[in-house]
């Protein structure tokens, strides 16, 4: 039933390939307000926090295709972004934030263990055209991008070199590659379950099968009837590892029972702490504690760190080495809001917080008082609630689903009720026949009989 449900039901196929729900996606920028005293070692790094800044994003699946005899279907999920300045706080084309000098670290980083003459010649030829560890741009050109001077001198040495930068360079109107699912066709267990990723079954990035491991979904639809004690497994792109998620409590959303599922401590512990997580440290002796993961591997060697916002569920270590940040479960949290039944999202927030890992590099002066910082650089709340056209028509599903599942009960009632009527019909049908009264028999009665018959409950007889 619910496979048909799904798999038939046209709203239901076209929800999930053009999602009604909105879903927005706020961007909030720390910005450094003493990048010299930090600089010189003097303090740690003051943050202030900028945004929201929001847009509406767009998420229709392009090329879906059903396969293996609608065992499995393959879609493209494009992203497209649109501002939206009345959900905003302040004007990303007018506000300037100050945070690191991503392409500057980037390179410097690249440079690591080739030698000190050569990092010294780097870093010298860094200082002619005015490179520093820090930069300032609307957040505008954070987002989208912006012609960076390192980069365009290097363009000259390396033409493949994109002299622009932007943390949300090139994502307007991409995807993340081909996603196979699985239809549930086979095992309803399997339904919205991540077959291949980009032709793949596995990564091949971190240091053991099992971190390599695709697991789950994608996040937009989880096999129906889950119960409280399941791990919900999920992929993400933006991490290259698949996270699980675990029951915290029951929620409702528009009329909707769900429960809410959300990742424990143990999905960004350290190997130490988590021996499930011991393959994401590639560098064992440099591997960082417990809510942060080192995902340079999978952006072209720049020392990313993701965490979630204010390094929630993180090592207090790193929220106490930098002014401006204090986790709140609350504000910071990632979540699913599932219909237990249907296993369709009705609520989501997914939160996440990118970083730059500033560490000493040798023969680069800008880097002798760094320490080992992860340092914010912003964080992104991506969400989106069931919009009420589709919490009623989930209604509606949820009723059927209902209806079906007590059938057997409503047809044992049903016939326990007729039982019941027959039983009152045939007692009342032998109290009437038992308290039916009969006329007496006259003298003259009995001599009309001899000529005309015998009467018997008001039936005349006939005398043979």
């Amino acid at each position: 039933l619910i496979h048909k449900i799904y798999c038939t039901s046209t709203k239901i196929f076209a929800s999930w390939k053009n999602p009604p729900p909105p879903v927005y996606i706020q961007f909030f920028f720390f910005n450094l307000t003493n990048p010299e005293e930090f600089l010189k070692g003097e303090a740690k790094p003051r943050l202030t926090e900028m945004g929201p800044y929001t847009f509406r994003q767009y998420r229709p699946k392009r090329n879906v295709t059903f396969v293996d005899n609608g065992k499995k279907v393959s879609a493209y999920t494009v992203k497209s972004f649109v501002f939206l300045p009345e959900k905003s706080v302040g004007d990303l084309k007018v506000d300037m934030v100050t945070t690191v000098n991503i392409p500057a670290v980037a390179v410097m980083n690249r440079l690591k263990g080739m030698g000190f003459w050569v990092s010294s010649g780097v870093s010298m030829y860094m200082g002619s055209i005015g490179t520093t560890l820090f930069m300032t741009h609307t957040v505008e050109e954070m987002l989208w991008g912006f012609k960076d001077p390192l980069l365009t001198r290097l363009k000259t040495i390396k033409p493949d070199t994109d002299e622009y930068f932007g943390i949300m360079r090139n994502k307007n109107g991409s995807d993340d590659g081909e996603f196979v699912y699985h239809t549930g066709k086979q095992n309803y267990l399997d339904f919205g379950r991540i077959y291949t990723w980009k032709g793949e079954k596995m990564l091949s990035i971190w240091k053991t099968n099992q971190s390599n491991m695709i697991n789950g979904s994608d996040g937009s639809g989880f096999h129906p009837f889950l119960s409280k004690e399941e791990r919900l497994n999920v992929f993400t792109p933006d991490l290259c590892r698949s996270i699980h998620m675990r029951f915290e409590k029951e929620v409702e959303v528009k009329g909707i029972p769900a429960y809410r599922f959300t990742p424990p401590r143990a999905v960004l512990a350290s190997g130490k702490n988590n021996p499930e997580n011991e393959g994401f440290c590639l560098t064992p002796k440099n591997c960082l504690d417990d809510g942060v993961l080192d995902v340079s591997v999978c952006r072209n060697g720049a020392p990313v760190v993701v965490s979630f916002p204010h390094f929630h569920l993180g090592a207090e270590k790193y929220a106490k080495a930098i002014d401006g940040i204090s986790p709140v479960h609350k504000l910071h949290q990632t979540f699913l809001d599932l219909n237990p039944t249907l296993g369709v999202p009705v609520r989501a927030m997914k939160r996440a917080q990118i970083n730059i890992h500033l560490e000493r590099v040798t023969g680069f002066l800008l880097t002798r008082n760094l320490n080992g910082t992860i340092f914010p650089i912003l964080f992104l709340n991506e969400s989106v609630v069931i919009d009420d056209a589709s919490a009623a028509r989930i209604q509606k599903l949820l009723l059927i689903v209902t209806l079906v599942s007590h059938f057997p009960l409503v047809l044992g009632a049903l016939g326990i009720i007729l039982l019941l009527v027959c039983i009152i019909l045939v007692i009342r049908f032998y109290q009437n026949k038992k308290d039916t009264s009969y006329a007496p028999v006259s003298a003259k009665a009995d001599d009309q009989d001899e000529k005309n018959g015998t009467y018997i409950g008001m039936t005349p007889v006939d005398k043979s």
